[in-house]
């Protein structure tokens, strides 16, 4: 039996790569091997590892990296912690590929552990650019370390090629987000305001907003543009997540408690809302606002507008149904106006997908299976 090993260290990502974890479990010629790190372990981001078990998952090895920090210094440690712990998990486990997805700073570190140990690493998400976060670099390096390329449109699979990635080691299957949105049996309104236990009133927000680390404006600066511009909309209920532990990301969490403390008959915020409960919301919301990927790539696919914050995102494939504005509050202010007018509604719900259409997992699956593994790589010229 192929055994592989799937790393996952936040709730989003993990919310990804649950039907792919599911496609491996079941096949009888592969053997699931699963790594959990980072926010899952950390009782502050809602110790998300337990929804992974309840699930019917079995974690094989927990690997702590998470400082409790989140300054630049502070983050660099928990990356080399990272190392450190992925090096004695990867040696325990001895798996064929480890699957990795995006370009947070926890996959990095094992990627690093993985390069140095000689073990295939297949990378889901590669060839995209977001230029307003240090994500950008540690994706393309992530590329540069691994050896089966799972993109989500064409352009992308050009760019990993571009970097020098043979064309046959790259495999254009869409984005697992719209798959979960087709697999998934999303909850109703009725349904989904139980579960919360807030109701989403006549015009509702999704909002979530992450540290832009590479942004011209400070974090601060950008989530208080944010929360001003909601009080413009008095009336709208707002459902908010918190922000990934990226540098300076506890700031703004505590700047959304006090701003939900302030409002708290149309605010709600959640830490981890789960997959299921975070999807739906994005089906019957008026409006995503914020910096996540979210925004990008499944929002579309659920015909809801995007306000999208910055330059977090820029350089990814943008869907006409997503408004970009700077992280001023007249600026957010004007893009939630548009993003919720009945012209702009129209044009949403006549748009689509770029990013596949779904079948994103057993495509994965079966190229896992199947494709010869090797850790001898030549670089591509064009």
């Amino acid at each position: 039996m192929r055994k592989i090993c799937v790393v996952t260290g936040t709730r989003a990502e993990y919310g990804l790569l649950y039907w792919l974890m599911k496609e491996i479990e079941a096949d009888t010629d592969l053997q699931l091997q699963l790594i959990v790190t980072g926010t899952h372990l950390s009782p502050e981001f809602g110790l998300t590892y337990r929804t992974i078990e309840e699930d019917g998952f079995v974690i094989d090895v927990k690997v702590e990296m998470l400082l409790s920090s989140d300054s630049p210094t502070g983050i660099a440690k928990s990356i080399g912690l990272g190392v450190i712990g992925f090096a004695d998990a990867l040696e325990r486990l001895n798996p064929d590929i480890i699957v990795v997805l995006g370009d947070r700073y926890e996959i990095l570190a094992a990627v690093q552990a993985a390069l140095v140990a000689r073990i295939p690493v297949a990378h889901i998400h590669g060839g995209e650019t977001t230029e307003g976060a240090i994500d950008e670099s540690i994706r393309h390096a992530i590329t540069k370390m691994s050896h089966l390329h799972f993109v989500a449109a064409e352009p992308y699979h050009n760019r990993v090629v571009q970097l020098g990635e043979h064309p046959e080691t790259v495999f254009n299957v869409g984005a697992l987000g719209i798959e979960n949105i087709k697999r998934l049996q999303l909850l109703d309104r009725t349904q989904l305001e139980q579960s919360i236990n807030f109701e989403l009133g006549t015009t509702c927000f999704l909002v979530t907003y992450h540290p832009a680390t590479l942004g011209t404006t400070t974090p601060q600066a950008a989530m208080q543009a944010l929360l001003d511009a909601l009080d413009h909309f008095p009336n709208a209920k707002v459902v908010i997540t918190k922000p990934n532990a990226d540098t300076d990301g506890r700031i703004l969490g505590q700047m959304i408690d006090e701003y939900a403390l302030l409002n708290k008959a149309r605010v709600v915020v959640f830490t981890s809302m789960g997959q299921l409960r975070y999807l739906s919301t994005l089906l019957l919301v008026d409006a995503v606002i914020g910096n996540s990927s979210s925004g990008i790539i499944e929002a579309p696919a659920c015909k809801t507008p995007t306000v999208n914050i910055g330059n977090r995102q820029s350089g990814r494939l943008k869907a006409d149904s997503i408004i970009d504005c700077q992280e001023t509050t007249e600026s957010i202010m004007t893009a939630i106006r548009n993003a919720i007018s009945p012209s702009f509604r129209k044009g949403v719900e006549r748009g689509n997908s770029l990013y596949g259409y779904g079948e994103t997992a057993v495509n994965i699956k079966e190229h896992l299976k199947k494709t010869t593994l090797c850790t001898t790589k030549h670089f591509y010229d064009l």
